[in-house]
Formats: structure tokens, C-alpha cells, sequence
């Protein structure tokens, strides 16, 4: 595996051995702008699968209420940053096959899985352990820092956290457990997840060349991460309504970062 200067990409060969491209800081622009195209080429699909997780979105959080576990929807949340990149095959599969020429539908997007199958679902089930430990980790700091006997009801509950002396520190640890495992699971899944997509190759030597190409790539890979959450984190406001648009432009913008760094 060598690491090279950016160069115009070109289309995947098999067998090829993969080589890691160090690009320009500011690469995720371009990245957006060539999801962007993608995603107004194909929108059916995109939207599709953008209305999905805000639909998704909306049966979680009216679960969370029932079950009164209202303090677990910022942990979900955050899960989602975590297993979000899997939910994006389909849209990998789309962008891969305009860039061959080839037809595609919502139906050919589903057959993405098909492509790298057992690998794709050994990625999905590392994502999901990674998601698993965070829910537990935020479950147990929640309890940590307000005790077992804090359960105010739901619509006291805002006011009931404003008035602990354990929210700042909370919110502090929290938050850095966040950002470290949102790390992780960023570097892990960066360009895998679309490498299993794109090519016959194991989980495990895909999860190597995505961290590999994450850590030679630190700065563009920093913004692109940042950018991700921003746009993510603005989708959230309007009911999880944003989604629909920042979904599918994520996911094909991701397509283009993988061909651009993984040659």
C-alpha cells in the first residue's frame, strides 16, 4: 500500500491492489458538489431513503416517549452517527454505477448488500457493537452522575436536569466518550463501507485501508467529519425533517471520498 499526491480518479479495476491518496485539506467541497450531482441526477433514490431514516427518526423518538426513556434520545442520536455510513450502501451502489454508465433504480440500490454480502454484514455488526457500547456507556453515566432514583416525568424532565448541579460535568464527560467513539467508528467506516460496495474484499483489510486512509488524510478527513456533523446537526432541528436532504447527499458525497483517496 503506498500513499501518493491526488490525482482524477479512475474506475476501480479487480484484483487491483488498493492505494491510499493524500488530498488537498479542503477536498470535502468538492466531494459535496459531485454528491450534489448524484443526488439531482437520481432523486428518487436519495429522497427515498433520506424520507426512510425520517420516518425511522420519528418511531424512535415516539418509542423513547413510551417507554418514558426520554433521556436516551441524544445517545440515539448520536448512535446514528455511528451506524449511519451502512444505511448508506444503497446510495454507494447508485453513485458507482452513474460513474460506470451503468442504469440505475431503487431497486438496483438494493441489491447493494448482494454485492459483498458477508462482509457488509460483518461491518453492519461491527457498527452495531460499537452503537451497543455507547447506549450502555451513556445509560450508565446517566446513572452515574444523577442516580437511580432521579425519574422525573417527561415534561419536568428538561427543567429537572437544568436544575442538577450534574448536568455541566455530564454533558462534559458525555460528551468526550461521544467524541472519542464517534472517532473510532468515523475512521473505521470513512471509505470501508463503499471499498465493500466496490470491491471483493474482506471487512477486516477494509476497516485497515479506511484508517490508514483517515490518519494519512487527518486534516481533509477532520473537515469532512466536522462538516458531517454540522449538516447533520442542522437536519436534526426541524423534527429530523433535514435528514431527507442531508442523508443521501452524505451518502454520495461519501462515494466520492472513497474514489478519490482509495485508488
Amino acid at each position: 500500500m503506498t500513499t501518493e499526491t491526488a490525482e482524477p480518479a479512475a474506475p476501480a479495476v479487480a484484483g487491483a491492489r488498493p492505494t491510499i491518496h493524500v488530498v488537498p485539506n479542503d477536498r470535502p467541497w468538492r466531494w459535496l458538489e459531485a454528491g450534489w450531482r448524484d443526488l439531482m441526477a437520481t432523486p428518487h433514490i436519495g429522497f427515498f431513503y433520506g424520507g426512510a431514516i425520517v420516518a425511522a427518526s420519528w418511531a424512535l423518538v415516539l418509542l423513547l416517549i413510551a417507554v418514558d426513556a426520554l433521556w436516551a434520545v441524544l445517545p440515539a442520536v448520536a448512535g446514528f452517527f455511528l451506524v449511519a455510513p451502512l444505511l448508506g450502501a444503497g446510495l454507494y451502489e447508485t453513485s458507482r454505477r452513474r460513474e460506470l454508465g451503468e442504469p440505475v433504480s431503487l431497486g438496483i440500490a438494493f441489491t447493494a448488500f448482494r454485492r459483498n454480502g458477508p462482509q457488509l454484514a460483518l461491518m453492519g455488526a461491527v457498527l452495531l457493537l460499537i452503537n451497543l457500547f455507547w447506549v450502555r456507556l451513556a445509560g450508565l453515566l446517566f446513572m452515574v452522575f444523577f442516580g437511580l432514583g432521579f425519574s422525573p416525568s417527561i415534561e419536568t424532565l428538561p427543567l429537572a436536569l437544568l436544575r442538577s448541579d450534574q448536568l455541566v460535568p455530564f454533558l462534559v464527560i458525555g460528551t468526550g466518550a461521544g467524541f472519542v467513539l464517534a472517532s473510532v467508528a468515523f475512521a473505521v467506516a470513512a471509505v470501508s463501507i463503499p471499498m465493500l460496495v466496490d470491491r471483493d474484499i474482506s471487512a477486516i483489510e477494509a476497516i485497515v485501508i479506511s484508517i490508514r486512509a483517515t490518519l494519512d488524510n487527518w486534516r481533509a478527513m477532520a473537515f469532512w467529519a466536522g462538516l458531517i456533523v454540522v449538516f447533520t446537526a442542522m437536519a436534526l432541528v426541524p423534527f429530523f425533517l433535514g435528514l431527507a436532504l442531508v442523508l443521501p447527499l452524505v451518502g454520495h458525497a461519501t462515494w466520492h471520498a472513497y474514489r478519490d483517496i482509495v485508488r
